[in-house]
């Protein structure tokens, strides 16, 4: 007579819990996969531009696309710093980013505090002003803007390069929402111990908008240093030129004939590093626009 083994049972929880799992982990390393690839797309050109920079104008020319020059070449560079205007573009670059993306800052934060918390007459339509030219494109109003610096005697300065960049919609737009999620609570004792409407904007209020403030300073700096159109119709003088100029100037063949291929992209790589390390050194305290302002 044969004994009858009885087999274990079947965990089949266990069972569906590890088939999960393992659908979990494949979803995981497709959805990392695909994220490389799109990652590995986008940085390929600014790949490009640094390899081509350390390149010779023959090797630039003949084989555009290598990342590994064949001749590691800093002639470019050279070109750049020592033989052009490069390092005037940079210095006026930086005096107007540093003005603008300060007073932005501030003149923003306090235009969006206003809009938030204080009353007064035509409010709604100011602020249905400040969203309608958030609709309009930056183009239409270059020639107005050429008017009003040149008939305030702001042309060829730094005064007409850096006042009308002072405000701008979309930065009055967020520091107002921002506000608006803060507690008038908060304010209460500022108003009980005798503050006026800007000491609470400036002690109680504006070190909590902290997230929205870093957000700003971010897209200030951004939007200033890259900045051309504004340039372009707000001055002339070459010693005013900024870093978007000069290299629109070099993109044209201003220094020789031929390509020029590395010092274009020389300075177009030097271009990124200011922009790039403001980014990586705030990046983990930009604002997250669905979280709340007040904490436990």
């Amino acid at each position: 007579m044969s004994a009858v083994t009885d087999s274990p049972p079947v965990d089949r929880a266990a069972l569906r819990t590890s088939r999960s799992a393992r659908r979990m982990r494949t979803a995981t390393m497709f959805t990392y996969a695909i994220l490389v690839v799109v990652a590995l797309i986008y940085i390929y050109p600014f790949l490009i531009t640094v390899a081509t920079s350390f390149k010779t104008d023959a090797e630039a020319v003949a084989d555009p696309l290598a990342l590994v020059p064949d001749t590691w070449s800093t002639a470019a560079y050279e070109r750049l710093f020592l033989r052009s205007d490069f390092p005037l573009w940079f210095r006026n670059s930086a005096i107007v980013t540093l003005a603008v993306t300060f007073g932005r800052v501030f003149i923003n934060s306090l235009a969006g505090y206003a809009l938030a918390r204080l009353q007064f007459r035509g409010r709604g339509l100011v602020f249905a002003g400040v969203v309608a030219v958030m609709a309009v494109p930056g183009v239409v109003l270059l020639i107005p803007k050429f008017l009003v610096i040149n008939q305030l005697g702001m042309y060829d300065a730094f005064s007409g390069m850096i006042i009308p960049l002072l405000a701008d919609a979309a930065g009055i737009f967020i520091m107002k929402n921002f506000f608006e999620s803060i507690p008038r609570s908060v304010e209460e004792a500022a108003r009980i111990d005798g503050a006026g409407p800007f000491r609470t904007y400036w002690s109680v209020v504006l070190p909590m908008a902290r997230p929205a403030l870093i957000t700003l300073v971010i897209l200030s700096f951004q939007g200033s240093w890259n900045e051309l159109s504004h340039f372009i119709v707000a001055s002339q003088d070459p010693e005013l030129r900024t870093l978007t100029k000069g290299v629109a100037q070099l993109a044209s063949g201003a220094l020789s004939q031929g390509s020029q291929y590395p010092i274009k992209l020389a300075a177009a790589a030097v271009m990124t590093i200011p922009v790039a390390i403001v980014f990586f050194i705030f990046q983990k305290r930009i604002m997250n626009v669905t979280s709340g302002a007040v904490k436990e």
